[in-house]
């Protein structure tokens, strides 16, 4: 699975039609055009990659472990078994601080009920977060045990919830590579960002903004708009609970 960030939708549209065996997650040109855009391939078959050397850590944030993804797949979607009548948020345990999300259960169904079985089979637990922009667009990227940007759980869903999509600052949303292929790999927006409505936003953060501000303000790790984050941020843990 992969993401790709290119500067405007007909880039978008001219990338999507070349081979690339080894897409770039984002475009590092251009990121402040309005058009820019976010996309997750889905590949096969899931190899947990070794951990990357570990970064200057920020003010707050712990060194992590040594504990490694899962890295399991299926073969297809999980049934839907949350009730989109209720309500759910999510925990992300980090090792640099809590972060809370209350989940859009009615409006993002099957974008939930992934996350909620995802998290489940601790699937999402000791993965690194490892793309950060920083120019135009202000993400954070996570949910791919591979910590490279090609991981994913082996199956693809459709998109939800994007009638007059935005994504300002606290929204949590689907990367892909087009339409209906989500994955695993999600974003979390720190700051307003101007994205078309192509990836679905499915819940939006509720505690710990000041978390997510704190290692966005510790940059890209090689000082460029877009790439690893500085500060290594790994996802202890995540857990989904119904309210």
């Amino acid at each position: 699975m992969h993401i790709d960030f290119p500067p405007s939708q007909s880039d978008l549209d001219h990338s999507a039609r070349r081979d690339r065996r080894s897409r770039r997650l984002p475009v590092r040109s251009g990121l402040a055009a309005a058009g820019a855009a976010i996309a997750l391939l889905a590949g096969g078959t899931t190899a947990v990659a070794a951990p990357l050397p570990l970064h200057t850590q920020a003010p707050g944030c712990m060194t992590p472990g040594d504990a490694q993804p899962n890295g399991k797949q299926w073969p297809a979607e999980p049934a839907v078994t949350i009730d989109p009548n209720a309500g759910y948020t999510a925990t992300l345990e980090t090792n640099c601080g809590t972060i809370t999300v209350a989940l859009d259960s009615a409006r993002a169904t099957h974008t939930v009920n992934s996350f909620a079985f995802l998290a489940g089979e601790q699937y999402f637990d000791h993965t690194r977060c490892h793309r950060l922009t920083t120019e135009g667009i202000f993400v954070l990227q996570c949910g791919d045990p591979t910590g490279t940007g090609t991981g994913g759980p082996g199956y693809r869903f459709g998109d939800e919830n994007l009638a007059g999509a935005t994504y300002p600052a606290g929204t949590v949303a689907m990367a892909n590579s087009g339409p209906n292929t989500n994955g695993s790999q999600f974003f979390l927006v720190y700051s307003d960002s101007k994205l078309p409505p192509n990836y679905t936003p499915f819940g939006r953060i509720t505690g710990g903004m000041d978390v997510l501000q704190n290692i966005a303000a510790g940059g890209v790790k090689d000082g460029s708009g877009d790439g690893a984050p500085a500060t290594d941020i790994v996802l202890d843990s995540v857990a989904t609970a119904r309210r």
